[in-house]
């Protein structure tokens, strides 16, 4: 009897310890969530409020300067749905996202890898390659519109009439040669930044791995599609979503290059919602576009997250 009072004595202090740490993680659990409160408040005045708001906008014909706003159903829907500039908009938009999401993905990935490597001056290349990305688009947009100028005068035109002979190339002045010129502008400024990523994600890979694979016998192209791609995925799956989301919103590269033209061929949706909504003063219409645009964008995004958590756990 005595043994058994020994050995229950110690587990009093201990069962004052579990409740009192469980009290003590009750109260510590109710000032965490307390600190969640302002990041509420403020996501529900930023996001919530006004995006109720633009719903409502968006039946309305609510021009932003009288108080007053007629319910009209869904007449915004139908012009938008018969607005040719609105609608080259859409198009030119996914048509950038899903491009430069492609094609700075196809080429960030390769040039990682060779960034990874040891050769004279890797830190001084990796700079320049991460250079296009410091600027902001704009000016990026405003030096290549000189470069791609389609007058003679025009830099790539003078070269290539000094040295080929080539007559001056229409490259903003062509709808065709205008898309692909906004397109490949922006996979030149942001492979270099996902490359960098890229690379961190290469440098966190072990080197056991590839020692293992070279003693089996394989070859860099199989260490590659064995080794370093699979291992990549969570990297690909941040750089495309983050491409692809930037891509969706574009609007500073293209007005400054082309200004949405010629024509409206690369038109995009800010610039529809900019023009309409605040210069035109029909935020109804602009309302509408946007809740399109919403729309559209978490139907892509919740895609492209299914698409790439499929592949991950296929390579895993």
């Amino acid at each position: 009897m005595p043994s058994m009072t020994r050995a229950q004595t110690p587990e009093a202090p201990a069962t004052r310890r579990r409740r009192g740490t469980a009290g003590g993680g009750w109260k510590q659990t109710t000032i965490n969530r307390a600190f969640l409160v302002p990041a509420v408040v403020v996501f529900l005045f930023l996001f919530v409020v006004p995006l109720a708001q633009g719903l409502y906008w968006s039946f309305t014909d609510f021009t932003g300067y009288s108080p007053e706003a007629n319910f009209i159903g869904f007449d915004n829907y139908v012009r938008i749905l018969n607005d040719p500039s609105m609608l080259s908009g859409l198009t030119f938009t996914l048509l950038f996202a899903v491009g430069t999401t492609v094609l700075v993905t196809a080429l960030a990935i390769p040039l990682a890898v060779q960034l990874n490597k040891a050769f004279v001056g890797r830190n001084f290349v990796r700079s320049l390659w991460f250079f296009p990305a410091v600027p902001s688009m704009a000016i990026l947009g405003l030096v290549w519109s000189y470069i791609l100028s389609p007058l003679p005068s025009g830099v790539l035109n003078t070269l290539l009439a000094d040295w080929f002979g080539i007559d001056a190339v229409s490259w903003l002045s062509d709808n065709t040669l205008a898309r692909i010129s906004v397109i490949l502008v922006g996979v030149w400024a942001q492979t270099g930044w996902h490359a960098v990523l890229y690379l961190a994600y290469l440098q966190s890979i072990p080197a056991e791995y590839y020692e293992v694979a070279r003693i089996d016998g394989a070859s860099p192209r199989q260490q590659f599609f064995a080794i370093t791609l699979p291992l990549l995925m969570p990297a690909m799956v941040v750089s495309s979503f983050l491409l692809l989301t930037n891509g969706l919103k574009v609007f500073d590269l293209p007005y400054t290059l082309t200004n949405g033209g010629p024509g409206f061929a690369t038109y995009t949706i800010t610039q529809s919602l900019v023009v309409t909504g605040v210069g035109q003063g029909e935020y109804g219409l602009s309302s509408a576009l946007a809740v399109m645009f919403t729309v559209a964008v978490g139907v892509i995004g919740f895609t492209q997250l299914r698409v790439t958590s499929r592949i991950g756990r296929r390579f895993a």
